[in-house]
């Protein structure tokens, strides 16, 4: 795994936590020779991933559309910076440039770009590992709601099984390294039409 593609957040967060592994997610990335993707904001725990990256000496590629350049404050100091016209195009290229992504605590752009990358997987549009660091139990909610999809037969376990969750950084990236694409059936059965 050469590059990881990161959604997190453009504010800090209620609480320190968040900030604590997103730091210790850049760091061990960069430790591990992982190029770090992501949105390219020199703000929030977009940015303490960015900076901890490259503290720990690893390299970070921003990706960032020209409406966000002012307001989520592009990072200058990344080892490259992609500008994009669209959020569309931001996903994309982010996909394209990454081996696999891991979601941080974020609001709704960040549950935007897990949900694409997600769904891309479900369709077979890509095998690469989805991660969930469920910093401060952040993402319990969503997770029972997963189970609630299931439960009322709009989301098939087999594809549920396609995220990888964990609590520590260290633990996610370590089920990153032993990730094995699996050959999940199609979406939607034809005895099911």
């Amino acid at each position: 795994m050469k590059r990881v593609s990161v959604f997190c957040g453009s504010n800090h967060g209620a609480s320190i936590l968040y900030e604590q592994d997103a730091v210790r997610l850049g760091t061990q990335l960069a430790k591990e020779g992982i190029t770090l993707v992501y949105g390219g904001s020199k703000v929030g725990i977009m940015g303490a991933v960015a900076n901890a990256s490259l503290k720990a000496g690893g390299e970070v590629i921003g990706v960032i559309p020209t409406m966000l350049m002012e307001r989520e404050i592009a990072h200058k100091g990344l080892t490259e910076l992609v500008i994009v016209n669209t959020m569309h195009e931001r996903k994309a290229k982010m996909e394209e440039l990454s081996d696999g992504f891991i979601v941080l605590p974020g609001g709704p752009g960040t549950m935007e770009e897990f949900f694409e990358v997600y769904t891309w997987a479900q369709l077979g549009e890509h095998q690469k590992p989805i991660g969930i660091l469920n910093t401060n139990h952040y993402y319990d909610k969503l997770l029972d709601f997963f189970n609630h999809m299931i439960e009322q037969q709009f989301l098939k376990e087999e594809y549920h099984s396609l995220l990888i969750v964990e609590e520590q950084p260290n633990l996610l990236l370590d089920k990153f390294k032993q990730y094995t694409p699996t050959v999940l059936p199609k979406w939607i059965s034809r005895q099911e039409i």
